[in-house]
């Protein structure tokens, strides 16, 4: 099966914080700033490590969106062309260490079911029931969308 763009930008930290870096600088950004970012966000800022982010920015990564049309390289200035739509959607679900969401909207959904449940105010749970199934829906789309590009 032909890996999509959102799964060949997806499948690769780099590429991610390419664009997420870009989308912080509305879309246009120098790329010795860009390796400067890359290297902070992977937790080594040594002449060593941001020499291997240059080489495998400019020898694999930005060609590779390049020709997705993801981005365009000229003059040492990356600017970014448009985000395939399936990785804006997660990015703003996953960042690595954070709690997703749809489980903060479940748990709050749950607990305010509980309590109406308690306090006998059947139309609160009702209303948190239908939250509830709401945020479990929108657990269940992230799941896809990771699982297709992932």
């Amino acid at each position: 099966m032909p890996m999509t763009t959102s799964a060949m930008i997806l499948g690769n930290d780099r590429r991610m914080f390419v664009i997420e870096y870009l989308q912080k600088c509305n879309g246009k950004a120098d790329l010795r700033d860009l390796v400067e970012y890359i290297a902070k966000k992977e937790g080594n800022t040594d002449r060593r490590h941001r020499k291997s982010v240059y080489v495998s920015l400019v020898q694999t990564h930005i060609p590779k969106m390049e020709r997705e049309g993801i981005i365009e390289f000229k003059h040492g200035t990356i600017k970014l062309i448009q985000v395939p739509e399936n990785v804006d959607v997660y990015m703003e679900i996953v960042n690595k260490n954070d709690v997703r969401w749809a489980t903060v909207y479940s748990m709050l959904a749950l607990g305010s079911a509980a309590m109406s449940y308690y306090v006998q105010s059947w139309e609160g749970f009702v209303i948190s029931t239908v939250f509830l199934s709401m945020s479990v829906i929108q657990r269940l789309k992230e799941k896809r969308i990771i699982k297709r590009t992932g």
